[in-house]
C-alpha cells in the first residue's frame, strides 16, 4: 500500500482518470494486492497468509507417534526434499511398502507426520524470510521517494547543484532497478508456501493409498 500511495503522490497535476487508473494498476500488480488485502503489512504476496498448516486435515485418522525405523526414517527425509519429484516420491514410497509387508496405518500415519513436521519447518522459515524481504522493499521504496523528493527540491532552486542532482538520479536508477529485480523474484518466492502445502497434501495421499483396509 505504501508504494502505491508513493505513486499517488508522484501522479498529483494528472488527468484525474489517468492518475485513478495507474493506481488501479498498481494495486493489481504482483506483491502489492497481497499487502493491500490483508491484515498483515509485512505480507506481500497475493497469495493469502496462512501460518501454519493442519497435518490432521491431510491424514484421516488418529496416529500415536512413535520411534521411526532407520528406513522409515530415511523415507521422511527422502519425501521431505522438494528436488525429489512427486513421481520419485511415489516410487520410493512403493518400494517401502514392498519391503515392508507389514506397514499400516500407524507406521504409515507417522511417516506422513515426519514429513508434515519437515515440510512445516521449512515453511515457517521461508514466510519468515518473506517477511524480511518484504520489509526490505518498503525501506528500499521510501529510499526511493526521498531521493525524488530531494530531487525535486534542488531542481527548483535558483541555482541547482547539478552534481547532487545527477547523483540521485544515479542513485534512483539503481534502487529502481534492484527494486523490480526483487519484486520478480518475490513473484516466485510467493508461490513456494502454496508449493509446499501441496506437496504436503500430495505425499498424504500416496501413503494413504497402502493403508491396509
Amino acid at each position: 500500500m505504501r508504494v502505491a500511495c508513493h505513486a499517488l503522490r508522484r501522479m498529483r497535476g494528472l488527468p484525474l482518470n489517468l492518475a485513478l487508473g495507474l493506481a488501479l494498476c498498481l494495486t493489481q500488480a504482483p506483491g502489492i494486492a497481497g499487502a493491500m488485502d490483508f491484515s498483515d503489512p509485512d505480507w506481500p504476496c497475493i497469495q493469502r497468509k496462512v501460518e501454519n498448516l493442519s497435518a490432521s486435515l491431510m491424514w484421516p485418522a488418529p496416529v500415536t507417534r512413535v520411534a521411526l525405523s532407520p528406513e522409515a526414517n530415511d523415507l521422511v527425509e527422502a519425501l521431505s526434499l522438494r528436488r525429489v519429484s512427486l513421481e520419485e516420491a511415489d516410487a520410493h514410497v512403493r518400494a517401502f511398502v514392498e519391503r515392508n509387508k507389514q506397514a499400516d496405518g500407524q507406521l504409515l500415519g507417522n511417516i506422513f507426520y515426519g514429513v508434515f513436521d519437515n515440510i512445516a519447518e521449512t515453511r515457517q522459515r521461508l514466510i519468515a524470510g518473506i517477511a524480511r524481504y518484504s520489509r526490505s522493499q518498503i525501506a528500499l521504496s521510501s529510499r526511493i521517494e526521498g531521493a525524488r523528493v530531494e530531487m525535486a527540491k534542488l531542481s527548483r532552486e535558483k541555482s541547482p547543484d547539478f552534481d547532487r542532482i545527477d547523483k540521485l538520479e544515479e542513485q534512483i536508477d539503481w534502487d529502481e532497478r534492484i527494486y523490480r529485480d526483487r519484486s520478480q523474484a518475490l513473484t516466485y518466492v510467493c508461490e513456494t508456501p502454496v508449493l509446499l502445502e501441496k506437496r504436503a497434501y500430495a505425499i498424504a495421499q500416496m501413503l494413504l493409498k497402502h493403508v491396509p483396509d
